[in-house]
């Protein structure tokens, strides 16, 4: 289970504390804000991209082999008809086989956090 607590400070900047780390969330100027902070949509993107490095990683630790260091590109847009997508790009500094990416890209797939985006998590909101 994952908690998390946010509280606006200025204007769109929010504080964010989870378990004993604080991050900052904020909108760009564009949009109003003071750009103190990454927006929803690219904390959302830091989510699934911190899940899916974690996730690569443990599977490979237990496959015993080297990735070196793991990148994941994220991009979160919309589509002319309004639809809704994220392109996720991996990479890794370590040599791999064809093989391997393959399955790397099917263990992407089943992330945890990749699971609860796909599913379409249910979201119960109520005054305090």
């Amino acid at each position: 289970m994952a908690t998390v607590a946010v509280h606006s400070t200025h204007k769109y900047q929010q504080a964010i504390h989870a378990r004993h780390h604080q991050l900052s969330a904020d909108e760009s100027a564009a949009l109003g804000g003071d750009d103190q902070g990454p927006n929803p949509y690219e904390l959302l993107l830091s989510g699934l991209g911190a899940c899916t490095s974690i996730t690569l990683r443990m599977y490979a630790e237990r496959k015993g082999w080297s990735l070196g260091e793991i990148h994941v590109d994220l991009r979160f847009y919309r589509d002319e008809e309004g639809g809704e997508h994220i392109e996720r790009t991996l990479c890794c500094s370590g040599e791999l086989e064809v093989a391997q990416q393959e399955r790397l890209l099917e263990i992407a797939a089943k992330t945890p956090v990749t699971r609860t985006l796909l599913q379409g998590t249910a979201v119960a909101t109520q005054w305090k």
